[in-house]
């Protein structure tokens, strides 16, 4: 088993047919197909199914697939870290769906700008998922919120700890959270994350009784709806970014005020740990005063 060998095994899976992956890694049909041939002698399994058209990969080939992929990376960090050239290679990245995520992309293309060699994939998914698959290694970081899931053999390293706001429609001069809450239509966040249960539990611990106009699993959403007048609700910091939002009453919500963590989840012994304290330093730049270093 060979790296020309997955590569190929990699085009055909990206490319469909067997003549297609030909063209990308510039061999003949004829030879693409003797080379898969050789490395199911090698691994002695079937890794298409040939009986249909196109060539479908089997269950093992596709646990070959995934194997070859991590094969790929390691031997391009391998390359960049011999070239004395660390920012480089792939870096795999994994992040909620949540308000912190307008910040990777910004992340994204300063680490691009500052070293050209560096490429990123971007996997959006659930914590619980994105956690599983950094610890199998199928990608190599993820933004996630403080959570109680962590194993021992990742680490997680928040850089961004921000307020919670109850926010209001523009003009609204109350300043007493507990009377808006009881007295106003509440926009809650229903959604299956941390954040939306911490909101939760703490109404449930001051006490108050809101009524309830919607439930809504994104906080961009929220923010438009309250902006817009439908009633008040529960946000991030990070949520209110846009000038239009600057307008919005906001008012401390919780006693203390709450805050949230957005950190970075890797393995404690990586590979691409330098690349993911890089950005994790930008991550934490990007969010200002509310910005964590990393400890």
């Amino acid at each position: 088993m060979d790296t020309r060998q997955l590569r190929t095994l990699l085009a055909i899976a990206s490319h469909g047919t067997f003549a297609q992956a030909a063209g990308i890694v510039g061999l003949t049909p004829s030879a693409v197909s003797q080379q898969i041939n050789a490395l199911e002698q090698e691994l002695r399994t079937t890794l298409f199914d040939r009986s249909s058209r196109p060539p479908k990969l089997t269950p093992q080939g596709v646990q070959v697939l995934e194997v070859a992929k991590n094969i790929l990376q390691l031997e391009e960090d391998t390359k960049a870290s011999l070239r004395g050239d660390q920012i480089a290679g792939t870096l795999m990245l994994g992040s909620v769906r949540s308000s912190a995520l307008n910040l990777l992309p910004r992340a994204i293309v300063q680490m691009r700008l500052q070293y050209p060699l560096l490429k990123t994939n971007l996997r959006i998914s659930l914590s619980s998922t994105l956690i599983a698959d950094v610890a199998a290694g199928r990608i190599d970081a993820a933004v996630v919120a403080e959570h109680v899931g962590i194993p021992n053999a990742l680490r997680w390293s928040p850089f961004l700890r921000e307020p919670l706001w109850l926010i209001a429609p523009e003009g609204t001069e109350s300043t007493d959270p507990i009377h808006l809450l009881n007295s106003r239509p509440y926009v809650r966040f229903r959604s299956a994350v941390p954040l939306a249960n911490l909101i939760d539990t703490e109404l449930s611990r001051l006490g108050v009784v809101t009524q309830d106009i919607a439930e809504i699993d994104t906080i961009g959403a929220i923010v438009t709806c309250v902006r817009q007048g439908l009633g008040i609700s529960v946000v991030p910091h990070v949520a209110l970014q846009e000038p239009e939002d600057f307008r919005l009453a906001r008012l401390p919500f919780g006693q203390p005020q709450l805050t949230r963590q957005i950190g970075i989840v890797e393995r404690t012994v990586s590979p691409r740990g330098e690349i993911i304290a890089r950005i994790h330093d930008v991550l934490a730049q990007l969010c200002g005063p509310h910005g964590v270093p990393r400890g």
